[in-house]
């Protein structure tokens, strides 16, 4: 993965999608998969679909870029709190929000005429993941991009042991959904095998470019929020998540993240 200007991380505020530990590198990914995919002509929009965008956290900076974004989600609420944001970062014109879910994504965008579709915290949580991979595939055009954001099995497992809860990380590794019992609130969580699997049988392939997967916050839920309090501090764990994320000498570290970032392209028709 490229590594960010070594300035950037000082520039942004605390909480910008560039900036916070936490989104920065899933930014850094997605925007860059934006450039890949404008090609030759950087000024032109793409299609985007935010699947579960919510209150348009990715989405406005996508917008803000130029693109055209349509957010899909089944909450009111968030995609109100979306259009107030949407008006405050003047890109109403460029983002548009749909009350429906990942099922009815044909009834919402025409099939083959997305470039790139954002599905992040989403598969987690709906009844049946290939079918909404399914429906993500059949949005994109050939060459178009998935980007999956999921939870991932081994961070729970370490979680859950470091707070002492030696039983429920036990259950949480053997488990088929990864959860660590009964009142574990996510439905299943993912192993880079399963996700990936998942995506291949929908036709969605991470071995062509800009195909990657990735840990996504291997140190950010572990370290205490007092020793990331500045702007060095955020900058150095930062970068830190950004190189550990998918070192090439190294890749058992993307295991152990919190989540598996996973850029996924649909095969040609």
């Amino acid at each position: 993965m490229a590594a960010p200007s070594a300035d950037a991380p000082r520039r942004a505020r605390r909480g910008d999608v560039a900036s916070a530990p936490r989104t920065a590198a899933v930014w850094e990914v997605v925007s860059r998969t934006a450039r890949t995919l404008q090609g030759d002509d950087p000024s032109r929009p793409l299609v985007v679909l935010d699947v579960g965008g919510g209150t348009g956290g990715l989405a406005v900076p996508l917008a803000s870029l130029g693109h055209h974004v349509t957010v899909v989600d089944p909450s009111p609420d968030a995609l109100a709190a979306l259009a107030r944001r949407a008006e405050e970062a003047g890109v109403v014109g460029r983002i548009q929000g749909v009350q429906a879910d990942a099922a009815q994504l044909a009834q919402v965008v025409q099939p083959g005429g997305v470039d790139l579709v954002c599905c992040h915290g989403v598969l987690e949580y709906v009844d049946e993941p290939a079918e909404a991979l399914d429906a993500i595939s059949q949005v994109l055009r050939g060459g178009g991009v998935a980007s999956l954001l999921v939870a991932q099995r081994l961070a729970v497992v370490l979680a859950r042991a470091l707070a002492g809860r030696f039983a429920e990380a036990a259950h949480a590794l053997d488990a088929p959904d990864g959860r660590w019992g009964q009142a574990d609130p996510l439905p299943r969580r993912f192993d880079a095998s399963s996700i990936v699997a998942l995506a291949e049988a929908a036709g969605l392939s991470t071995r062509r470019e800009p195909g990657l997967v990735h840990g996504v916050r291997l140190f950010s839920d572990l370290v205490p929020e007092a020793l990331v309090d500045g702007e060095d501090a955020r900058a150095a764990l930062l970068e830190l998540e950004q190189r550990a994320g998918d070192h090439p000498d190294h890749p058992e570290l993307a295991s152990l993240a919190a989540q598996l970032h996973v850029v996924a392209v649909r095969e040609p028709r």
